[in-house]
């Protein structure tokens, strides 16, 4: 069973969603942004999400699109990403890491090198926008041959027809991008959500993980009471960007995961 099989089961049975947080590796810097990764599992996030920076994140608002910018500036590569999944796992085995992006950037680093080089740092699933199930071939089939999830969005727009072909060959969890739009956009009605939710489970045995405009503990809440996980990552991000310095960063983005934590586990009491 994989690490991320085994948390959503282990949650399933603790009758509560999981809490998927997202942040870009190397924002603001390498170092703050360790810190930050080492620190998340304790403050209460169950799935970890790690942006791998890229120049053109055509999926991502303003949030995320400047903390590549920073990042990039910070001289972050995917080198590097993997070089700090590689730290995080020495102290930490259990929470579930995924590296979420663009295709670009694995391209350029090599297809085989790179899936050799996420599983052996410690990775366990891979997020990556802009490749549809056409394109399983380039990146999905030999990651899971190699025992990566391959996770896959879910929008509002992805229709009965279109949706069997999009969920074929997904592991790990299915991501509902619950407004059509970019990240930290405006968030989804609770009717949609639960329409959303329901319709999915029809065509997926797969936990439902619900993201995108998700920022703060009290939404955070209301989605935890539908869905088997939560995704935050603008919310997060803006602490970074509000900071005045690297401690800040860390402490910001560790206080509020603590806050959107506790929301999701008193979500069903």
């Amino acid at each position: 069973m994989s690490r991320l099989q085994s948390r959503f089961a282990e949650l399933k049975q603790q009758n509560r969603a999981a809490l998927v947080t997202f942040v870009t590796a190397g924002d603001p810097n390498y170092d703050a942004s360790l810190a930050i990764l080492k620190g998340l599992p304790a403050a209460g996030a169950d799935v970890i999400e790690l942006g791998m920076p890229f120049t053109d994140p055509m999926a991502d608002g303003p949030a995320i699109q400047l903390a590549n910018i920073r990042a990039l500036a910070a001289k972050q590569n995917l080198a590097k990403t993997l070089q700090m999944v590689r730290e995080f796992r020495e102290g930490e085995q259990d929470t579930p890491l995924v590296l979420m992006g663009y295709f670009n950037p694995i391209h350029k680093y090599g297809v085989e090198r790179f899936i050799s080089e996420a599983k052996e740092s410690g990775v366990d699933g891979l997020i990556v926008v802009d490749l549809p199930p056409e394109h399983n071939v380039d990146l999905c089939d030999p990651a899971q041959a190699a025992g990566l999830d391959f996770i896959r969005l879910t929008t509002p727009t992805t229709d009965d027809a279109r949706l069997p072909k999009v969920l074929n060959g997904s592991s790990g969890f299915v991501y509902y991008v619950s407004v059509a739009g970019v990240t930290g956009a405006g968030a989804a009605t609770l009717e949609h959500v639960e329409q959303a939710v329901a319709r999915l489970r029809r065509h997926t045995e797969l936990p439902i993980s619900i993201g995108f405009g998700i920022r703060t503990p009290e939404h955070a809440a209301t989605i935890a009471r539908l869905a088997d996980g939560v995704v935050v990552g603008s919310a997060l991000i803006d602490q970074i960007a509000h900071a005045e310095d690297s401690e800040q960063a860390v402490q910001g983005v560790l206080s509020l995961c603590r806050d959107l934590a506790d929301g999701v586990r008193n979500a069903r009491l």
